[in-house]
C-alpha cells in the first residue's frame, strides 16, 4: 500500500468511526432508549393586536398524497443535518427567480448577483466574487458537496431545478469544509413530481434561441391517492405496506447566442463570440422503506465558445514572421473554448425518531479544451498554447445528527474524495537566440502534467441550546490534502446564536479555515522549457501553491418586523426583514488566480498575507402580492507577497507609477488590493403580481389584467481594480433590467405564459475589466441592451 493510500485510508476509517458511534447512538434512539428529560421553553409570544379579519377562503390545494407528505418529512429531517446556526444566510425562492427579469432562463451565477456582498465579474475571471474572495465557493445539492472541476466560462446548473438556493456566509459551523468563502446551498424543487411540466422558448436580442423543457412525475405506486389522517390532523406516514413508488424530474436546455463571453468592446454586438451551450438535469428518489430514502442526481453541460476579438492589435514583435507570413489582422482571430462537465450523485437517507444521516457518492468529471489560431497567435502574442484540462473526482459523503436530549444536538461525519487531473499544454513558439528578434520556424513544446490528488475530512460539533434564548454552536473539523503540496489543519469553529426577542436575532462566529488550491490550477509549470524563446516569462520562480490558512470572525443581526396581516392567508401579511453583518478574515498564503497568457484559463498563486474585511446591509419587503429586496456591501481585500508561482509576475521591468520598482518588488513591500476588490457592491428588485392570482378561463387579458406579472432588478459596483499592481480602479456602474409576464388560462387547465424583458434597460456602456491589473490579460464590457421574449406551456 502506497503512502498516499495508507494516509487516506486512516482518514476514512477515523471518519467512519465517528459516524459508526452516531449510527449507534441513533440505533439506542430507534429503540426509544429513555433520556433524561430537559425541558425548553420557547420564548413567549406577544398578544397580537385584534385584527379585523374575512374568513378565508375554500381551500383549492388538493390533498396531499401519502409520497408527498413522507418526502416533505425527510426534506426536514435532511435540515437537521445541516446546521447554519451562527452564519448569515439569503434564500432566493424558485418563485422568486421565476418572477425576475428574464425568470428561469437566467444563469444560477446570475441569481446569485441579487445576494447580499456577491459582485459581478466576466467570465474569464470567475463570473462572481463573494466578500471580494476569488472562487472559493462550495456548492452543494440536497446536502451533498458538489466537488471541484475546472473552471470554464459556461454554467452547469440549470435554475429550472432549484426550489430554492441559498448563499450563506460567515463563520461556517464544523460540517462545512475546503470552500468556505460562501456556501451555494441548493435543495431541488419539492413541487416538480404532479406528472406534469413545461416546455418553453425564450430568445431576443444576440441571435439568442433557448428552447426548454422539464417534466416531473411519480410512477410505480401502490399507496393510496390521499394520505390517512392522523388524531392530531395531521396526514400520516406511509403504511407498511405501502410503496410510494419513485419520483422523478428530468430538464433540458439548449441555448444559441452571438454574446458568448462579455464583449472585449463597448459596441453593441462582439466579433467572433457565438456560442452553443447545453444542459440537462436529472433527480430521482425512492424509499427503500419508511425510514429510508435514496436519490439520485446527476445533470451534464456542454458548451463552446468562440473567444471574442478586438481589431487592430499590434504585433507581437516587429518584423516577424510565423510560417512565413508576416501580417494579420487581428478581427479574424480564430480562438475557441470546449467545455463538458458531467456529475452525479447518489444518496441515501435515513431518518429515525432523534436520528438522522445521510451516505452519499459523489463523482464529477470535467474537460476543458482551449484551442488558438496557430499564425495569429503567435504573430500577435508570440505563442500559441493549445491548452487541455481534465478532472476526474469521485468520492464519499457521510453525515449524521443525533438529539442527544432537547438542549444538545450532535453532528458528525466525514469525507473523502480522490481526483486525477491531466494537465496538458502543446505551445507554438519562436527562437530568439541571444535574446534578439524571433526567428522562424516556429516549433513545438509539450509540457504536459499529471496528478491523483486526495482530499480528507472530518468534523464533530454540538448545538447547545443554553437557555430559552441562547445557542452555542461549537466543533471541530480535520482536513488533509494529498496534492502537489501535502498539509493538514485542525480547525476550531464556535458561534453563537442569541435571540432576545421574537424577531430579533444576533450571531457571532469564528472560524479557522484550511482551503486547498484547485488541482488543476495549481499544475505546475516546467518554464526551463521556455528559455530562449518567445514563450519565455519575464521572471523566474515556480514554488509550488499552497493551502489557504485563515482565522474568519463575523457577527450581524436580524430584524423582522411584522406589520399585520388583513386575512388569514401568510401570502397577506406584510413584513419587513433587516440585517446586518460584518466580518474580517486574516490569511496565511491567500490563494488568487487570473489569466497571465493568451489562453484564457486560471492559474493559481498565493500572497503570503492577506486581509478581507466588510459590511453587508440587506432588506427585503414582502406585502401580499408585491415583493422587494435590497443590498449593500462595503468591502476590500488586500494582500503582499507573492509566494508561488512567482514567474507570472514581472520582476525585470522597472515601472515609475511604481517608484520605479518592478511588479514583484511593489508587491513584495506594499499591501496591494486584490484585483477582484469591489469597494461597494449593491443590487436591488421588486416584482409584483395584479390580482395576487392567475387568470381563470374565459378571462381575456383586456378585460382583466390578473396573471400579469411587473418585475424589475439592479446591480451596482464601484468598479475592479486596474493599471499596475492594482492602484487604480474602474469606475462605477449601474446596470437595470426590467420584465413583464402574463399567465393565460387555458381550456386544459394549463396554462400558457407570455413573457418580455429587457436587460440593461438604459444601455449602461460600462467596463468590467480593463485589461490590465495583475492577472487580468483582456477588456470585458457589461452586455448592451438587449430585448427577449418568452412563451412557456405547462404540459
Amino acid at each position: 500500500m502506497s503512502v498516499r493510500a495508507y494516509h487516506c485510508s486512516g482518514a476514512s476509517v477515523l471518519g467512519a468511526a465517528a459516524l459508526v458511534a452516531l449510527i449507534g447512538l441513533g440505533a439506542a434512539a430507534s429503540a426509544q432508549v429513555q433520556l433524561p428529560e430537559l425541558t425548553v421553553r420557547a420564548a413567549k409570544k406577544p398578544k397580537p393586536r385584534p385584527v379585523a379579519q374575512a374568513a378565508p377562503p375554500a381551500s383549492t390545494t388538493p390533498p396531499a398524497t401519502p409520497v408527498t407528505v413522507q418526502n416533505d418529512r425527510f426534506d426536514e429531517a435532511r435540515s437537521n443535518l445541516y446546521t447554519t446556526a451562527g452564519t448569515t444566510s439569503d434564500t432566493i425562492s424558485h418563485d422568486t427567480i421565476a418572477a425576475l427579469p428574464q425568470g428561469t432562463n437566467t444563469t444560477v451565477e446570475k441569481v446569485l448577483l441579487q445576494a447580499p456582498g456577491v459582485s459581478q465579474d466576466s467570465a474569464a475571471s470567475g463570473t462572481l466574487h463573494v466578500r471580494n474572495d476569488h472562487a472559493n465557493l462550495q456548492f452543494r445539492i440536497n446536502g451533498v458537496m458538489l466537488p471541484d472541476g475546472v473552471t470554464g466560462f459556461g454554467s452547469i446548473l440549470d435554475t429550472a431545478l432549484i426550489g430554492n438556493i441559498a448563499l450563506v456566509t460567515g463563520a461556517l459551523p464544523a460540517e462545512f469544509g475546503l470552500r468556505t468563502v460562501g456556501l451555494i446551498d441548493i435543495t431541488t424543487r419539492a413541487d416538480a413530481f404532479n406528472n406534469s411540466g413545461s416546455v418553453s422558448y425564450y430568445g431576443g436580442s444576440r441571435g439568442t434561441f433557448e428552447p426548454s423543457f422539464e417534466y416531473g412525475g411519480t410512477f410505480g405506486s401502490t399507496c393510496p391517492a390521499t394520505a390517512p389522517v392522523s388524531k392530531s390532523g395531521a396526514p400520516s406516514a406511509l403504511a407498511a405496506d405501502c410503496y410510494p413508488g419513485v419520483q422523478y424530474f428530468f430538464s433540458g436546455r439548449y441555448l444559441q447566442t452571438t454574446e458568448g463571453i462579455e464583449n472585449p468592446l463597448p459596441t453593441l454586438n462582439a466579433i467572433h463570440d457565438f456560442s452553443v451551450q447545453e444542459k440537462g438535469f436529472a433527480y430521482m428518489s425512492t424509499f427503500v422503506d419508511p425510514t429510508t430514502r435514496l436519490s439520485l442526481i446527476t445533470g451534464t453541460a456542454v458548451s463552446n465558445f468562440q473567444i471574442p476579438d478586438v481589431p487592430n492589435a499590434p504585433l507581437f514583435a516587429p518584423g516577424m514572421t510565423a510560417f512565413g507570413i508576416g501580417s494579420f489582422d487581428s478581427s479574424k482571430l480564430n480562438e475557441n473554448q470546449y467545455e463538458l462537465t458531467q456529475y452525479g450523485v447518489l444518496a441515501l437517507q435515513h431518518s429515525a425518531p432523534g436520528f438522522d444521516s445521510q451516505v452519499s457518492y459523489f463523482t464529477r468529471y470535467n474537460d476543458l479544451h482551449f484551442v488558438p489560431d496557430p499564425i495569429g497567435d503567435l504573430l500577435l502574442n508570440g505563442i500559441a498554447s493549445d491548452i487541455s484540462r481534465q478532472s476526474y473526482t469521485n468520492g464519499i459523503q457521510a453525515d449524521a445528527s443525533y438529539m442527544i436530549s432537547p438542549a444538545h444536538t450532535l453532528r458528525a461525519g466525514f469525507t473523502v474524495s480522490a481526483e486525477q487531473t491531466y494537465v496538458d499544454n502543446t505551445s507554438w513558439v519562436e527562437a530568439t537566440p541571444g535574446g534578439g528578434p524571433p526567428v522562424e520556424p516556429p516549433f513545438a513544446i509539450t509540457d504536459d502534467v499529471a496528478k491523483l490528488g486526495w482530499l480528507a475530512g472530518a468534523y464533530a460539533q454540538d448545538e447547545w441550546k443554553i437557555t430559552d434564548n441562547l445557542t452555542m454552536n461549537a466543533g471541530l473539523r480535520f482536513d488533509q490534502m494529498w496534492q502537489y503540496v501535502d498539509a493538514n489543519q485542525l480547525s476550531p469553529r464556535l458561534s453563537f446564536t442569541y435571540k432576545p426577542f421574537e424577531y430579533t436575532t444576533f450571531h457571532a462566529g469564528y472560524a479557522r479555515y484550511f482551503t486547498p488550491p484547485i488541482l488543476v490550477e495549481a499544475a505546475p509549470a516546467n518554464i526551463g522549457l521556455f528559455t530562449g524563446t518567445t514563450g519565455a516569462p519575464a521572471s523566474g520562480g515556480t514554488d509550488p501553491v499552497l493551502p489557504e490558512r485563515s482565522h474568519y470572525f463575523d457577527a450581524g443581526v436580524d430584524q423582522k418586523i411584522p406589520f399585520g396581516c388583513y386575512t388569514r392567508l401568510a401570502k397577506d401579511c406584510t413584513t419587513v426583514d433587516l440585517g446586518v453583518d460584518a466580518y474580517y478574515k486574516i490569511a496565511k498564503d491567500l490563494i488568487d488566480n487570473g489569466n497571465f497568457g493568451q489562453a484564457l484559463v486560471l492559474s493559481a498563486f498565493n500572497y503570503a498575507k492577506g486581509i478581507d474585511e466588510g459590511v453587508e446591509f440587506s432588506a427585503k419587503l414582502t406585502s401580499g402580492n408585491f415583493q422587494a429586496y435590497f443590498n449593500y456591501a462595503y468591502a476590500r481585500q488586500k494582500a503582499t507577497d507573492v509566494v508561488s508561482n512567482e514567474y507570472l509576475f514581472d520582476n525585470v521591468t522597472p515601472v515609475p507609477a511604481l517608484g520605479g520598482q518592478t511588479l514583484f518588488q511593489y508587491i513584495a513591500t506594499h499591501w496591494i488590493f486584490t484585483d477582484h476588490t469591489q469597494i461597494q457592491t449593491a443590487s436591488a428588485g421588486a416584482a409584483y403580481q395584479l390580482c395576487g392570482r392567475p387568470s381563470s378561463p374565459g378571462e381575456m387579458w383586456w378585460d382583466s389584467w390578473c396573471g400579469t406579472k411587473f418585475s424589475a432588478d439592479m446591480i451596482y459596483g464601484s468598479g475592479f481594480r486596474q493599471g499596475f499592481a492594482n492602484i487604480d480602479h474602474l469606475p462605477a456602474y449601474a446596470q437595470f433590467n426590467a420584465g413583464v409576464s402574463h399567465e393565460f388560462a387555458m381550456p386544459d387547465g394549463k396554462p400558457v405564459t407570455l413573457r418580455f424583458d429587457v436587460v440593461n434597460l438604459l444601455d449602461t456602456i460600462y467596463e468590467i475589466r480593463s485589461g490590465t491589473g495583475i492577472g487580468v490579460f483582456a477588456p470585458q464590457w457589461g452586455p448592451r441592451r438587449g430585448y427577449y421574449f418568452g412563451i412557456s406551456k405547462k404540459i
